[in-house]
């Protein structure tokens, strides 16, 4: 496996488009997959989404604690309630915000073999979900940014 380059803020050729479906469950879609876990397990991030390492593809790796959850063409189909939280990005490092998001929801989505499945989730889980689906859509968390919370002490002095 190997580490991608996280792409960051201000490199908008690739954060703010809208990534393409996967069509061809192959090789290629489960080494990018395997990449994108170890690149996001390396940055202690709980998501990643394939435009955030250059691929344009719908494509996500997600790992809240309890283990990892890939989803290939993911669609959130349902969702109820609302919390606002912090969330930072890693494309966006050295910030967080509040953002308003489902405090649950349902997802269609494919596992890296092409099979269809639905999940239900609730809490930072579902949150994650919402948020590394907007990436596949071009949009970042500070796009739905209620207010910055960046904690003055964590900043790295840039």
């Amino acid at each position: 496996m190997a580490i991608r380059r996280i792409m960051v803020l201000g490199e908008d050729d690739v954060l703010r488009k809208h990534a393409r479906r996967v069509d061809k469950f192959d090789k290629r879609l489960r080494t990018l997959l395997d990449d994108m876990a170890d690149t996001m397990y390396k940055a202690d991030g709980v998501g990643l989404a394939a435009p955030q390492v250059g691929v344009l593809r719908r494509a996500v790796v997600i790992d809240v604690g309890d283990g990892l959850i890939e989803l290939v063409n993911p669609q959130i189909v349902a969702s109820e309630g609302a919390v606002v939280g912090a969330e930072g990005c890693l494309s966006v490092p050295g910030r967080r915000g509040t953002v308003e998001r489902p405090e649950r929801v349902t997802v269609t989505a494919q596992n890296r073999d092409g099979r269809a499945m639905q999940l239900e989730a609730e809490g930072l889980l579902a949150v994650a979900m919402c948020h590394e689906i907007d990436h596949l859509d071009g949009v970042l968390y500070v796009d739905k940014m209620i207010e910055d919370v960046t904690d003055q002490d964590d900043e790295d002095g840039e």
